[in-house]
């Protein structure tokens, strides 16, 4: 029985670095060279990065991915990895792209896999299923291929799949069956959400055994824009059994032996075709044995905080960002994302500045130093009470209309500092906040970047309790936990004052902006009417203020933006 070594690269690449993803590769096929593995497997568009949405549209970025290929199979013949059998993810075109015709759907762009050897492209698939749900706009992008590739590695049929070709029933899996392979090789850019680790291990499981053969999935990590890949790569036996599974949130190899059985084909029609090819790799026994190893499971707090913290480390050195700046109230969203910002880039790139209004309250004050020290990041004061004066000197405001020329001061002020010093500055505010408007356009919600903007409130305070009982000094003040949240734009005021308490708001948001329940699901969920009433209008009608919100990583099955996208102009009401 033949054993294959197999190496999964759970790595992390950036959108249209086609050279540093390249450089990748052979990197890390090099510490799979050096673990005496015959392939090693790399994610969905590892050459590209992934999603790279409408620059597939581009006729120079899909021939800068193919000529990438070429000389990726080339780089690594040239590091002396040419008996390495690589597998890698990248966009490619039916024919050379022409250069007159603009590209659009229809034009043969491909979701694509090769295995490279010996310094050549020797095979290509495309991807079969194209999501088009939720973040996944793949059917604007890609034309579906109509072939199963299967490649011989030393007497052993392997198969080559990509992401969603897993995650429906039949197609690749039911052809894979009929063409007799012994593995399956699946590459994945698959987007992390809660407890998404669950569903995709029982779904690796029926996908092995509906293949009648082992399962290799190997999963993306890092942060893209509003994405966040956790990586979660795998290895099951035909049976369903798990062999072998990484961590989350880091970069690592996997490297595992699989006892493969050579299988015969089964007749019967295949929804594909099937394209066999024959490949010069073979497969030494190995000195020794290797197993993968099973890494345990994160927490749900764990797993958020991590996602978080990943996100935005990859946005703001992905984007060469120096540092971050944000201002710092001490209430409980700025002290979570001033944690989050510390956790991801360490105090000497935080910037929190306090920005004290007349209503600002000694403790609010007290808490924001509190933390400052706790964590070490940089913390400044700019009262802001004089250039509201000023302002008001020169303008008749009043009520509501002061408050939000408050928020707006402060959003000045905090992007006057980007502009002068480099830093991106982060809005603070939660999706509880975002999904009702309980924002000021312009002033708490300016910034580049939200890393609370899919956090309810209520998991606000959640991850605060569990990031202060992790080792070290906790980062958050009791305080900023325990006290009565308070935009502090008006004596005594409070959050309760215009809403509904968080732990009752939160449900209905969940219930109306991630699962798309109706008035009349929401009220027989026993929600009281006239808070369902209240409630949607104020999420209906903060639509353009979303429509303008700073992007955030994406940790549910919803978020806003990518995820939920409404019209603005919209007259249907719920119950109307």
């Amino acid at each position: 029985m033949p054993t294959l070594r197999i190496a999964l690269a759970q790595v992390n690449s950036t959108v249209g670095d086609i050279r540093g993803n390249a450089a990748s590769v052979r990197r890390w096929s090099r510490e799979a060279a050096d673990a005496g593995a015959h392939l090693v497997a790399f994610p969905e568009m590892m050459l590209t990065g992934y999603p790279i949405e409408d620059l597939v549209f581009r006729n120079s970025f899909v021939e800068a991915s193919r000529q990438g290929l070429r000389d990726l199979a080339a780089g690594l013949a040239a590091d002396g990895l040419g008996e390495l059998a690589v597998v890698v993810g990248y966009v490619d075109a039916d024919g050379p792209p022409a250069i007159s015709s603009d590209a659009a759907p229809g034009s043969g762009r491909r979701d694509a896999s090769a295995l490279l050897h010996r310094g050549e492209v020797v095979a290509t698939y495309y991807k079969h299923h194209l999501p088009n749900y939720g973040v996944f706009d793949e059917d604007r992008y890609f034309e579906p291929g109509d072939t199963l590739t299967v490649v011989r590695l030393g007497g052993v049929d392997v198969a080559l799949t990509v992401c969603e070709d897993i995650w429906q029933a039949g197609g690749p899996f039911t052809a894979a069956r009929r063409a007799g392979v012994s593995l399956v090789v699946n590459i994945n850019a698959s987007p992390y959400e809660l407890n998404k680790d669950d569903v995709r291990l029982a779904l690796v499981q029926r996908r092995a055994v509906e293949a009648g053969a082992a399962v290799a999935f190997v999963n993306m990590v890092g942060g893209q824009d509003e994405l966040v890949f956790d990586g979660d790569s795998m290895i099951v036996s035909e049976t369903g059994e798990l062999l072998a599974r990484t961590g989350q949130f880091g970069e690592e190899l996997l490297v595992h032996d699989l006892d493969l059985d050579p299988r015969a084909s089964e007749p019967g029609p295949s929804a594909l075709k099937i394209d066999r090819v024959a490949t010069g790799v073979t497969l030494a026994p190995p000195a020794d044995t290797r197993r993968g190893g099973i890494a345990e499971r994160l927490s749900d707090e764990a797993e958020i905080w991590s996602a978080l913290v990943l996100g935005l480390r990859d946005y703001v050195n992905k984007n060469r960002f120096p540092s971050v700046i944000f201002g710092l109230s001490g209430g409980i969203d700025s002290a979570v994302v001033a944690a989050i910002a510390v956790d991801a880039l360490g105090p000497e790139r935080v910037v929190g500045v306090s920005l004290p209004s007349g209503f600002s309250s000694d403790h609010s004050k007290d808490d924001a130093a509190d933390l400052a020290k706790r964590t070490g990041l940089d913390y400044r004061t700019e009262p802001i009470q004089a250039m509201v004066d000023a302002f008001l000197a020169n303008m008749s405001l009043s009520g509501l209309a002061v408050e939000n020329l408050q928020a707006r001061v402060r959003g000045v002020i905090l992007m006057a500092l980007s502009n002068q010093e480099g830093h991106l500055v982060l809005t603070t505010g939660n999706k509880s906040e975002l999904a009702v408007g309980y924002s000021t356009l312009y002033g708490d919600s300016v910034g580049g970047f939200n890393p609370l903007k899919d956090v309810p409130k209520t998991m606000v305070w959640q991850l605060a309790r569990w990031r202060n009982t992790q080792p070290g000094t906790p980062p958050i003040p009791e305080n900023s936990i325990t006290k009565a949240p308070s935009a502090e734009l008006r004596p005594d005021q409070k959050d309760s004052d215009s809403l509904p308490d968080y732990e009752i708001l939160d449900p209905i948001i969940k219930g109306y902006v991630d699962r798309d329940l109706g008035r009349d699901e929401l009220i027989a969920a026993g929600n009281d009417p006239a808070l369902v009433d209240r409630t949607l209008r104020m999420i209906d009608l903060a639509e353009y203020k979303r429509r303008q919100s700073a992007p955030g990583t994406k940790i549910s099955g919803k978020a806003f933006g990518r995820d939920r996208r409404l019209p603005i102009t919209n007259l249907f009401r719920e119950g109307v």
